[in-house]
């Protein structure tokens, strides 16, 4: 896909992963949509680059409706949807004082899962009424996963299996949408230097660096912008899980 002229969203845009995607797809000639529920952070990154600033809660289908509605009178209708909205949490399933609680798991699975599906069946919506290209498509659909959805560690059951949920719904909704010219491809990042990564102590950061097999450091958000973009550009690409980590496998803890 020629991506340039492309109308593109971009959710959790208002920082990290989301921030350095938007840039580089403005920078490639998209134009881009930065979604995020916190409207401020979203404004920055936008105002960057004459880019359109939306708020919204991904799991809301009347919201995200109406922010597809927002973006289609702004833009058109968006043929490039990049996932990075998403949370994280962490409890064993058995702590020292109480099991698991049931509100954190559903929390973590319906930002992460239901999010995701939400903005891709109503993005894919539109981008089936858009002309094809040359090679007959039509747009392109790009999810966040993580290495934890093979390699998750200790406390990481509920954000392991939104993250396994999505890996899973990549080749059967890439099968499915085939039919319309729309692509669906995957992003496993291993441990990246974002804003939560940065709330670390710099000893910590360091560690966590050097245990990568190479380069023994922290991923830069703008290397996940370039697989993302990557993923738009390449039409073979599909259907498909992609590991960005530099080799990692986590340690049980």
């Amino acid at each position: 896909m020629n991506i340039s002229g492309k109308v593109a969203i971009v959710t959790g845009g208002g920082s990290g992963l989301g921030a350095a995607t938007a840039r580089l797809l403005t920078q490639q000639g998209a134009r881009v949509a930065v979604v995020d529920l916190n409207l401020e952070a979203a404004e920055s990154v936008a105002n960057d680059f004459g880019g359109l600033a939306v708020q919204a809660d991904v799991c809301s289908e009347e919201g995200i409706k109406e922010a597809l509605d927002k973006i289609e009178a702004h833009f058109g209708i968006p043929q490039i949807l990049v996932n990075c909205a998403g949370i994280g949490t962490a409890h064993r399933i058995l702590g020292r004082d109480r099991v698991h609680p049931m509100e954190d798991f559903s929390r973590v699975i319906n930002i992460n899962l239901m999010g995701s599906f939400n903005l891709l069946r109503l993005a894919a919506e539109r981008m089936a009424k858009v002309e094809p290209d040359e090679e007959q498509e039509r747009g392109v659909i790009i999810m966040t996963s993580s290495i934890a959805a093979y390699d998750g560690q200790v406390g990481q059951i509920a954000y392991a299996a939104s993250k396994g949920a999505i890996n899973s719904m990549t080749l059967p909704a890439a099968r499915e949408l085939s039919q319309f010219g729309i692509r669906v491809l995957t992003i496993a990042p291993g441990l990246f230097k974002t804003p939560l990564m940065e709330g670390l102590p710099e000893t910590v950061q360091q560690s966590l660096g050097e245990s990568i097999p190479f380069p023994k450091r922290l991923g830069k958000p703008e290397e996940f912008a370039k697989m993302a973009l990557h993923c738009a550009e390449n039409s073979f690409l599909n259907g498909e899980v992609i590991r960005l980590d530099g080799s990692l496998r986590m340690a049980a803890r």
